[in-house]
Parts: C-alpha cells; sequence; structure tokens
C-alpha cells in the first residue's frame, strides 16, 4: 500500500477477499440534485463473482444504478489517482461517465476546483492516523476533498442536469469488509460558507474483540477540528432511532455535537469479505444539525443541508464499545 497517498489504488497484488471503492458526493447550486457516483472494485478469488462496478445513487427519487463490468475492465495508475473502468474514468479533479447497461443510460463530465483535502503527514497517512499503518484492519478509510466547486453535468436516461458551480465531496475504503455497525454523516450546504461535516462511527475488530472507533471532520472557515480515536477525542453521546441519529464527542477543549434526520434512502450494496453482498441505505436529502464549542462556548451552530446519512448494524454494539 502507499499510505501516504491515500486516493491512489492500494490493492495491487490482492488475490481475494478484498474491496476498494471512491465515493464521489455532488449537489448542484440549486440544491435541487444530489447523485453520488461510487467506482470501485471486487476482488472475491472467483472468476465468477470477482469484478468492477460502478454505482449511482441519485438522491431526488432514491433511485440506485449497479453497474456490473469485468474485473479487467478496471484500470488504475500505479503512482496517481487515475483509475477507469471501461469507457468511465475518476480522477482527484475530474469524473467522466459513459455508461449504457441493461436500458439505461448515465453519463456525466464533471471537473472539480478548490479541492479541500484531509491533511497527510509524517506520523498521520491521513484521515485514520496511526491506524493507518497497522496492517490487519477490516476497513480502511480516505476523505480525499471535504469539499469543493464542481463544474460539468449529468445526464440519467437522455435528462441533462447542469452542475456548474455545484459543491462536491470524495471519500473512499479498502480492505476486506465494511464494518458489520456504522454511521456515516456528511454535508457541505450550511447558511454559512466554507463549512463542511464528514463523521464516520465504526464497530472496529482488535485483537478478538472490538472497540467503537470514530473519526470526525468539521471544516469551518479555513480551520479542520479534527476528532478521532487517535486524538483522544471521547464519544459523549450516542443514539440512533427510527427517527433520527445524535451524537457529541469531545477532547481536551472542543465538543463536537450532532444530530441528523434519518429519513427515506435507497439501497446500495457494500462488501463483505470482498463481495458486494451486503446492503446499505443511504440518504442525500438529510438535515443534520452541528454545534461546536470551544471551552465550552459554542463557536458554531448551523443546520446541514443536502446531507448524507448512514445507518447501519445494531446502535447496542456500537454503545458496548465505547471507551469509558
Amino acid at each position: 500500500m502507499n499510505l501516504y497517498k491515500p486516493e491512489i489504488f492500494q490493492g495491487r497484488g490482492k488475490k481475494k477477499n478484498y474491496f476498494e471503492g471512491w465515493y464521489f458526493k455532488n449537489v448542484d447550486m440549486a440544491e435541487k440534485n444530489a447523485i453520488s457516483v461510487i467506482p470501485g472494485i471486487s476482488i472475491t478469488g472467483d472468476r465468477d463473482t470477482g469484478h468492477s462496478f460502478i454505482q449511482v445513487l441519485n438522491g431526488n427519487n432514491n433511485r440506485a444504478f449497479y453497474f456490473k463490468f469485468a474485473k479487467e475492465d478496471f484500470r488504475a495508475d500505479a503512482k496517481t489517482f487515475n483509475i477507469g473502468i471501461a469507457g468511465s474514468s475518476f480522477s482527484m479533479d475530474s469524473l467522466k461517465l459513459d455508461i449504457e447497461q441493461a436500458g439505461n443510460s448515465v453519463k456525466a463530465s464533471l471537473s472539480f476546483e478548490n479541492i479541500i483535502p484531509w491533511p497527510v503527514s509524517l506520523l498521520s497517512p491521513g484521515v485514520m492516523g496511526w491506524y493507518g499503518f497497522v496492517p490487519f484492519m477490516e476497513c480502511y478509510h480516505g476523505v480525499l476533498s471535504f469539499n469543493h466547486r464542481i463544474k460539468g453535468w449529468f445526464e440519467i436516461n437522455g435528462q441533462r442536469i447542469d452542475f456548474n458551480n455545484g459543491k462536491g465531496f470524495v471519500e473512499k475504503d479498502w480492505g476486506e469488509s465494511m464494518p458489520s455497525s456504522w454511521i456515516w454523516a456528511q454535508t457541505n450546504h450550511f447558511m454559512e460558507s466554507e463549512v463542511s461535516l464528514f463523521v464516520s462511527v465504526a464497530k472496529i475488530p482488535w485483537l478478538g474483540s472490538f472497540f467503537t472507533g470514530f473519526i470526525a471532520g468539521f471544516y469551518l472557515k479555513g480551520k479542520i477540528y479534527r476528532f478521532a480515536t487517535y486524538t483522544g477525542a471521547r464519544v459523549k453521546k450516542i443514539n440512533v432511532n427510527d427517527t433520527g441519529i445524535e451524537l457529541a464527542i469531545s477532547d481536551k477543549r472542543h465538543t463536537l455535537e450532532i444530530s441528523g434526520d434519518r429519513i427515506k434512502g435507497a439501497e446500495l450494496a457494500a462488501p463483505k469479505y470482498g463481495e458486494m453482498t451486503s446492503r446499505v441505505n443511504e440518504t442525500l436529502k438529510s438535515k443534520i444539525r452541528v454545534s461546536l464549542l470551544e471551552d465550552g462556548k459554542e463557536i458554531f451552530f448551523g443546520e446541514g443541508r443536502n446531507s448524507g446519512l448512514e445507518f447501519n448494524g445494531s446502535i447496542e454494539e456500537l454503545i458496548k464499545g465505547v471507551k469509558k
């Protein structure tokens, strides 16, 4: 793996029980259209199940497309983030789709500007911190862009949608399986500009047991407030019910409080032992309220629109694994 370049393909040489996928979330300027695109590869060791894929989630009508391709249709540059699947291509500054399959057509030409990545340093190769060096993690994660400007368009079954001056987010996962339980939330759309939220809380297998790990980044006017297991932060509150999620995460100086609305979404495929056999429900139209406190004083409060939100698995598992 190239630990200090989490954006590039990490799976070179893998033969089985492996997946890798990139996640591009795109919202148009008018905030009427939200479309996520997930290119990836499933390596199972079986010619009949291993394949590459592109998932497309239309957040407006909660319709998800799963386009399947041969494993050999996947290509990746060894040194840069530049991947292709059949006639489509993906990089840090562009996304192009040209898909005709099973009676559906999805085309796109997007370019990305003013990208805000999660910082990479010698002792912290990305969003996972020192856990990124651990060779036996079930799943690795990367945040490639908190927020960026979009130029271009989508066309779904002949309907052209203008995405000029829209906003985007890019992340990725790779490894053996997605966690058995997790919460994920992301939004770029607040009343104030230059504000973005990303948070992930998950059950992490560890040396025969497990713990609840978490990563949260709140980008506020040029500064990233980072909360993670490896920074010494702690989960103070975690709750999920049929209508929403609630989280509170604190370190010595700051507390990040989040509450999000659970609404109907679409089913996406997720990996288990490399195979895309699991399912997760995701919405792109949630609202998430965020409060950031510094030394007990609230320095930001706002409601994020066009929010991605997922919950999968067991809240009891997540609560049990929280370190006291």
